[in-house]
């Protein structure tokens, strides 16, 4: 079954964009950027909310752009074919290989584990990850983690109110600080009376 996966940057202090709607402190150095492009190339479909699908549209056009290097080209190369899914209840079209979510996550999530395909389901953005959360529908959490507190803002980590064991699988320290964490949940049996 496909894993669904959930990857962002994130402040040490647990926030994906800070209290004023910047996320400027996460920009990629050459080895992060290289990190992500290695990444996306396991992702089969990646699920977005309106806000990151709006973020990313820029790598739609980006190959146009004569002044990107070799690997901001690579990444496009990657991104622009990826198929998406966005979430959105105020979008009525999008642009690229995406297409508008049709069913709940939940409804998504399974009809595309269904499908053929061996690479990962990745969700990206906050409010999604809290409902695919919320569902025990991530099988592992992925973070970038960025050496700066912002002291607020829209948090990485769904608020529900469960515990959710989780096993490190790999860790990663950049020259610049940044730490990669990867982290599988545990699945609990199902309890017996």
């Amino acid at each position: 079954m496909r894993s669904v996966t959930y990857s962002m940057g994130v402040s040490l202090d647990g926030y994906i964009v800070g209290p004023d709607g910047g996320f400027d402190w996460s920009a990629p150095d050459a080895d992060v950027f290289r990190f992500w492009i290695d990444e996306i190339r396991g992702v089969d479909v990646h699920l977005m909310g309106r806000r990151l699908y709006e973020t990313m549209l820029y790598w739609e056009t980006a190959d146009q752009d004569p002044s990107l290097d070799a690997p901001m080209l690579e990444w496009t190369a990657l991104w622009k074919p990826l198929p998406k899914v966005v979430f959105s209840t105020t979008l009525s079209t999008v642009q690229g290989n995406a297409r508008l979510a049709s069913g709940s996550v939940a409804e998504e999530i399974e009809r595309l584990r269904a499908e053929p395909g061996d690479g990962e389901i990745a969700i990206g953005g906050a409010t999604l990850a809290v409902e695919a959360a919320a569902l025990g529908l991530i099988d592992e959490y992925r973070t970038i983690v960025h050496p700066v507190l912002v002291g607020g803002g829209i948090p990485f980590f769904p608020r529900a109110e469960q515990r959710v064991d989780l096993e490190l699988v790999e860790t990663r320290t950049f020259d610049s600080g940044v730490v990669h964490l990867r982290h599988r949940v545990v699945k609990q049996p199902p309890r017996t009376r």
